[in-house]
């Protein structure tokens, strides 16, 4: 019988994998490719936790492919490259998002848009182009092309530049695409959670003026005192909302439930943009009228390409920008999944895989 393409994978590899639609992660061993001319690869050290992960742990968005091992905020070091690597060397600390292959000869790839390719091969729960499914950093190594692969600067603290290649590059991205990053602008971020309090970050850091939009009033005092952020609305008080209405320049909705966006609207200037960044199992009602009366545009926005990453990346170092994480070991991950699911988290899980995983 001819053997699967895992089979045939030389490197032997383990990490925790879901089963089933439980979601629930075992020790669970596999194997990965060799590294071939163009490729990296890297001991995992980190890896962040991403609300994502849980969607396709439990196969909510129906394309999970199990086993599962989930992970697409990894920092790692080299620990071998292939012959014909050119950017990295054994002994980096690098880094590896939510891609690791696209066709790279599309308009998007040719425009370093890889992360709208029609083919883009996700990091996890994905299948690659020798027919083999992708696992992702709930592991010990991963072997990627030097494309899909990202310096990581000196002086970034590596367990904390773990979520910046999801949630980072989330929140940089339609700031840079959408004009909002001129100093002076006005911005909502709505929702102060694992993209929305790196959101504020980026947004000062880029010398504009943040308003945090949330429901919760108990998160008033963080997101003035000690995310800096110019002020904060409650997105149910009304008072509230009819005195900042056309005063924004754009808001970056980073909110997955199922919330209006008419308010949001009407927060706006003439011009102004609000942006998609999480993603409501419901369809959104789209109010038009209030679209026309200021020329208003709807938008949505996914992660950046190879090169906005790594420009996201060497911004954040310069302005010292992290995430606000707790690093947890291994063996917690399935109790900090339930704590993710409930919110109960401040703002972003990180494993710490080096120090903490073990082969079963």
């Amino acid at each position: 019988m001819e053997k699967s393409p895992e089979e045939v994978h030389p490197v032997m590899a383990f990490g925790w994998a879901a089963r089933d639609t439980s979601g629930f992660l075992y020790p669970f061993k596999f194997s990965r490719r060799a590294t071939g001319d163009k490729d990296v690869k890297l001991k995992v050290l980190y890896c962040g936790i991403c609300h994502s992960d849980i969607h396709q742990l439990k196969n909510e968005w129906g394309s999970s492919l199990y086993p599962l091992v989930p992970g697409h905020e990894i920092v790692g070091e080299v620990t071998e490259v292939g012959s014909k690597v050119e950017k990295f060397k054994v002994g980096e600390k690098v880094a590896v998002g939510g891609y690791c292959g696209s066709c790279r000869s599309c308009e998007n790839c040719t425009n370093d848009l890889e992360n709208y390719c029609s083919k883009g091969i996700a990091t996890y729960n994905a299948m690659y182009h020798d027919g083999t499914s992708t696992y992702g950093g709930y592991s010990n190594m991963i072997v990627v092309d030097e494309h899909f692969v990202f310096h990581v600067p000196e002086n970034l603290p590596l367990a904390a530049a773990a979520p910046l290649l999801c949630a980072g590059i989330t929140m940089y991205s339609p700031l840079r695409y959408f004009g909002l990053d001129k100093p002076g602008l006005h911005i909502g971020v709505v929702g102060l959670g694992g993209l929305g309090h790196v959101g504020v970050k980026f947004a000062k850091a880029m010398g504009l003026k943040v308003t945090v939009i949330s429901t919760s009033k108990n998160k008033q005092k963080e997101a003035l005192e000690r995310l800096s952020a110019d002020s904060f609305l409650v997105s149910t008080d009304q008072d509230q909302l009819q005195a900042a209405m056309g005063t924004m320049d754009g808001i970056l909705d980073t909110v997955s439930a199922d919330h209006s966006i008419h308010p949001l609207i009407g927060l706006l200037k003439s011009h102004g943009k609000l942006i998609f960044l999480g993603a409501p199992e419901k369809p959104v009602e789209l109010p038009v009228f209030p679209l026309l009366m200021g020329r208003k545009l709807v938008a949505g926005s996914g992660i950046g390409g190879m090169k906005e990453t790594q420009e996201m990346l060497d911004f954040a170092a310069k302005h010292n920008i992290t995430a606000d994480v707790e690093v947890i070991p291994m063996d917690y991950v399935n109790t900090v999944l339930e704590r993710l699911a409930k919110g109960d988290v401040k703002y972003r899980f990180v494993i710490d895989v080096a120090k903490t995983l073990r082969a079963e």
